[in-house]
Order: C-alpha cells, then sequence, then structure tokens
C-alpha cells in the first residue's frame, strides 16, 4: 500500500485510471481508493437508496469515516432509516449539523427560501450543507471522498467519471458512477437493505438539481 503524506497533493493520471476502474466491480474500486493509503472519507445523504454506498464500503472497511450533513429538515422516515442503517452495518457514523436550528432559520428567513430567491437560498445551501461540510473536511482533511453519486442523476455529474478532481482539490471517487437505477434497486434487494421512500433535501427542491456539495469551490 502506499503512504501519501496528509498535505501532499494527489497527482494521478485519471484518464488512465478511470479506463482501467470503467469495468471493475464497485468494490474494487472502493478498495483500490483505500489502497492509496490516503486520508479517506464517506458520504451519504441518508436519502433514498443511500444504503448502498453505506453498505460497499462498510464491507471494504468498516473503520472508513462516513460524514452525514444532517440539515435539521429531514423527515422522520430519514431519521428512522438512519438509525437502522448505522445498527445494521456497524458505520464509523459521523453528523455534522447546522449551527442555527431550523426553527430560528425559517423565523428570520420565513420558511426555506425557493430556488427563485437565489440570493437567499445560496445563503441557506450555505448554512444547512455548505458550513457543516466545510466543518467535516476541516475535522478530517481528507484526500479522497467516496461518494454514491451517479452519472444519470445530474447535468453536472454527466461532466465527471469514476474518478475526479473536486474543485477543493479532494480526489473524488464514485463506485456506483455508472450504475442505473435498476442496478441500484437490485442491490438493495439482494442485500435486504432498508430504504429511504421519503425523503426532502431542502437545498435541492427537486430532482436533476444540485445541493452545493459536488460544485462548492
Amino acid at each position: 500500500m502506499t503512504c501519501i503524506a496528509r498535505n501532499a497533493p494527489m497527482n494521478l493520471d485519471l484518464p488512465r485510471i478511470n479506463a482501467e476502474l470503467r469495468d471493475k466491480s464497485a468494490q474494487d474500486v472502493v478498495r483500490w481508493a483505500l489502497s492509496l493509503g490516503a486520508p479517506t472519507i464517506a458520504t451519504t445523504s441518508m436519502g433514498r437508496n443511500a444504503a448502498v454506498m453505506l453498505h460497499l464500503v462498510s464491507e471494504v472497511d468498516r473503520e472508513v469515516p462516513t460524514v452525514w450533513v444532517d440539515t435539521g429538515y429531514n423527515l422522520r422516515d430519514t431519521y428512522l432509516v438512519a438509525d437502522k442503517l448505522e445498527r445494521q452495518l456497524d458505520l464509523n457514523l459521523h453528523v455534522f449539523s447546522p449551527q442555527m436550528t431550523s426553527e430560528r432559520r425559517n423565523a428570520l428567513m420565513g420558511g426555506i427560501p425557493t430556488v427563485e430567491d437565489e440570493e437567499q437560498h445560496s445563503e441557506f445551501t450555505r448554512q444547512v450543507k455548505l458550513e457543516p461540510f466545510d466543518r467535516a473536511l476541516a475535522h478530517f482533511q481528507p484526500k479522497i471522498w467516496l461518494t454514491g453519486i451517479r452519472r444519470e442523476e445530474t447535468e453536472h455529474r454527466k461532466t465527471l467519471d469514476i474518478v475526479s478532481m473536486d474543485n477543493r482539490g479532494i480526489v473524488k471517487v464514485a463506485p456506483i458512477f455508472y450504475w442505473s437505477e435498476e442496478q441500484v434497486e437490485d442491490y438493495m434487494d439482494a442485500h435486504t437493505l432498508p430504504t429511504c421512500r421519503h425523503y426532502f433535501d431542502p437545498t435541492k427542491v427537486q430532482d436533476g438539481r444540485e445541493c452545493g456539495l459536488h460544485t462548492a469551490a
């Protein structure tokens, strides 16, 4: 295993690596990422079918820190499923929450801002998603970020690949990047994983929008 200093930049031949990983299994991609020997985190939204990535990573190494940014606006189903998954998979889970309560923010902002109010919604997203995630990054100082993003989900993600360089200089690794929705469902069924059928992300509002974590500078 190659050991990489915490502050050293990652110099990877991304086109070559992506070509080599294209036909590998999702677990092999996770193993490749961990074989780099660099500080690594996994992230989860605890949203619908988030259990796939949690299960994949836990099957390879349960010690990998899993970061969940709990915006404070999750539905009851999300919290119940998150509790089941944490216990079932014995996750090394770390929850980062906004510094202001949702009730206080709702009072000051008049509720969740609409996407039409771009300035207000950007500030809302910063408070509930980006600032907590920045704290997680400062805490773990990862070089590698295991994420469950898939190519078909948004236009932005179609510009990425299994391995890409995040704007923050972190190597983003997406083991199920080319999976279809059917493959995700089949994996959930095969491993009897609980799914969050009622999920709401206030920073995305609708399908096909980014929440900001994958586009922030």
